[in-house]
């Protein structure tokens, strides 16, 4: 199999290919694509090198599936193409997430509502994926009515420049505004906006978790709001969820379902002060639950944190396990 990667050289690409590369998938080739700036660069996977090449280069490879990680603009300029010439693609962008002929995919979720056509796949906002990660079980069976959702987000979901800012300003390194991923200081500060405010004072971010949760759990009654903060972490993101059920429900029934659901951690015990946090998710690919407790202002409503590694789980890893699906269901196919 041909697995070509788009973006290999961001943040997500690199990831995916760092994973890739411990992972059981067999793959006869990759094909690394940048931008023309890294044209020609090499790439050293499984002890072998490839060259980098262009997006407008790449059906000269023929690659059998596409991994897109490289924003949305260049995911609607080349997704037709690929779909044209019988290629899947799993795509990270925004792109297509919420177009009605698309399939937003949470493997542990909703992969077996997955197709030999469904030629382009998306994966969900790294948010989304870790709240539904959580929750979706508990829906099953409480039947969630309403969520209010603070998400504390790590500069790692912005790209290597917002890093590159928080290192220069604890350094004291002055950069130039065109450098600067952020308008405002990032670190010693939170800044409570990610992406573009929209006409009702949402940002773009806020109602993308909102619309997506809403697709993927296929149902458009719950009612939720969101607060999306960019917080100066490398580790992961965190959300503050809180729910209300439309049934009653025992705390410790909460434990047991969280407890038993695949890919996901439960780390709460407050008599020892253990929860979890974005230093302790770093690097790992289970989403991690903790400070479980009843909201005593609402009726059968509850609080909880969910955190989990933006760039695994939240990106790379769910799209890898969707191609892992896709090979072991044989529903590749060209």
């Amino acid at each position: 199999m041909k697995l070509a990667i788009i973006g290999i050289t961001g943040l997500v690409g690199l990831k995916i290919k760092e994973i890739l590369e411990k992972s059981q998938l067999y793959i006869d080739t990759i094909i690394p694509v940048a931008s023309k700036k890294n044209v020609g660069k090499q790439v050293l996977f499984r002890k072998k090198y490839y060259k980098i090449i262009n997006c407008d280069n790449i059906l000269d490879y023929h690659p059998d599936i596409v991994l897109l990680s490289a924003g949305a603009e260049i995911s609607k300029k080349i997704v037709p193409i690929l779909i044209q010439n019988n290629i899947t693609v799993i795509d990270n962008s925004s792109a297509w997430r919420m177009n009605k002929n698309v399939k937003l995919i949470v493997p542990e979720i909703n992969a077996n509502i997955l197709t030999k056509k469904d030629k382009i796949i998306s994966n969900p906002n790294c948010t989304t994926i870790q709240l539904l990660m959580g929750i979706h079980n508990l829906h099953k069976i409480f039947k969630i009515k309403r969520l209010v959702l603070s998400t504390y987000q790590s500069i790692t979901g912005t790209g290597k420049n917002a890093i590159k800012q928080l290192y220069n300003e604890r350094n004291n390194i002055v950069m130039s505004n065109k450098e600067m991923a952020y308008q405002y200081k990032i670190d010693m500060n939170i800044i409570p906006q990610i992406d573009i405010f929209l006409n009702n004072g949402y940002t773009k971010e806020e109602i993308k978790i909102i619309n997506e949760t809403k697709k993927i759990m296929n149902d458009d009654e719950i009612k939720i709001t969101a607060t999306a903060v960019r917080v100066p972490v490398i580790g992961g993101h965190s959300i503050s969820v809180n729910i209300q059920f439309d049934k009653s429900f025992k705390l410790h029934d909460i434990f047991s379902i969280i407890k038993n659901t695949d890919g996901v951690i439960l780390k709460d015990d407050i008599n020892n002060n253990i929860y979890p946090m974005p230093i302790d998710v770093h690097e790992k690919d289970e989403v991690y639950i903790g400070r479980i407790r009843i909201d005593e202002s609402c009726k059968n409503s509850l609080n909880m944190w969910i955190v989990a590694d933006n760039l695994r789980k939240g990106a790379a890893t769910n799209a890898l396990q969707i191609l892992d699906y896709l090979i072991k269901n044989k529903i590749l196919s060209k």
